[in-house]
């Protein structure tokens, strides 16, 4: 396909999810393989409007810091794998923005990799659970408790006092401690 059949096809694409002007113009603005690699996985993936945006902001972040261009990095092992892999589609979607956001912010993936690990480490039992906030926005660490009785609620209790130090450790990773 010619650069001009691909930019004909984005155009539809964008027309399709209408998307906006303004990402629509960084899309062409792509050099031709990027521009026909990005195409292929909006079509692949099924895109909707904001996993598009996500993607191309995301991509050219990317693209800038790394000194390489998005054909490159949509032709990545662990790109390819969710492109081409099989499964539902709207959870390889999902997958490939989890993927570029990782790419995108290692520390930040490195980071909740860790937190998980500790919230792990303290095996807290199934009426107890912990909740990271979402992409590390916050230093809020969120404990819920689930129980049917008052004993079962005194466990749960014991169990979190016992786990005190964890969860202390957990919450000062949170406010950028370690």
């Amino acid at each position: 396909m010619n650069a001009d059949e691909t930019d004909a096809q984005i155009r539809e694409v964008a027309d399709e999810r209408r998307l906006p002007s303004s990402h629509l113009d960084r899309w062409l603005a792509m050099d031709p393989l990027s521009r026909a690699a990005m195409l292929e996985i909006a079509r692949a993936l099924r895109l909707r409007t904001g996993q598009l945006v996500t993607a191309l902001e995301t991509l050219d972040e990317i693209a800038v810091r790394e000194h390489v261009t998005v054909a490159v990095i949509l032709d990545r092992p662990e790109i390819r794998r969710i492109a081409n892999g099989s499964g539902s589609v709207p959870s390889h979607a999902s997958a490939l923005l989890e993927a570029l956001r990782t790419l995108r912010y290692p520390l930040l993936k490195r980071m909740q990799d860790e937190l998980r690990t500790e919230v792990s480490a303290l095996k807290l039992p199934r009426g107890i659970s912990i909740d990271l906030p979402k992409e590390l926005g916050s230093d809020e660490l969120t404990v819920s408790l689930r129980a049917r009785s008052a004993a079962e609620l005194a466990h749960l209790l014991d169990t979190l006092d016992r786990s005190r130090s964890g969860l202390t450790r957990i919450i000062e990773m949170l406010g950028g401690k370690k």
